[in-house]
């Protein structure tokens, strides 16, 4: 399991909140390879508290043209989300219209977003606050954050496109 990446101050002064990006794989399995999933979520300190920052992420994924639920929208279909991600060197760089972060990740994850051609993004607008950054998150938090029926409901999911540098 990876360590979260600070993207924003500890105490935030946007609406949102502190946004923190991970970066995880699951698999291999029987049915499936390596899979290589990130997620950008809220501390819930935004300057108006967390049921405002929840607000405020849900009116950013409206307007990236994103829907809440478990549909997996492909951005590579779907353009206009203005979710873009670039992998190279061991890190990603999301970019998406409220935000840029640079992340660390692991060779296997990023072998894995190269050979899928794309990442699963995960925007929960529902705060994670006891994920800290800087601390290491145990892949069973990880899981039963990311599996509970109330996050899949209330995030935007969206398969990815993978761009690299040309050379």
């Amino acid at each position: 399991m990876t360590t979260p990446n600070v993207v924003s101050p500890a105490r935030s002064a946007s609406p949102f909140g502190t946004l923190t990006v991970v970066p995880w794989t699951t698999g291999p399995t029987d049915d499936a390879p390596v899979t290589p999933f990130l997620m950008v979520y809220s501390l819930g300190d935004g300057s108006d508290g967390p049921a405002a920052g929840e607000e405020a992420l849900r009116t950013a994924l409206a307007g990236m043209g994103l829907p809440l639920g478990d549909r997996v929208v492909d951005a590579s279909e779907e353009r206009g989300t203005g979710a873009h991600l670039l992998v190279e060197a061991r890190r990603a760089v999301l970019t998406l219209p409220f935000m840029k972060a640079q992340c660390p990740v692991p060779a296997e994850w990023e072998a894995a977003a190269h050979d899928h051609g794309y990442v699963y993004l995960i925007l929960p607008v529902r705060p994670w606050p006891d994920a800290t950054p800087g601390e290491p998150v145990s892949p069973e938090r990880l899981r039963a954050f990311v599996t509970d029926d109330e996050v899949v409901a209330s995030a935007a999911h969206i398969q990815l496109p993978v761009r690299r540098l040309q050379g």
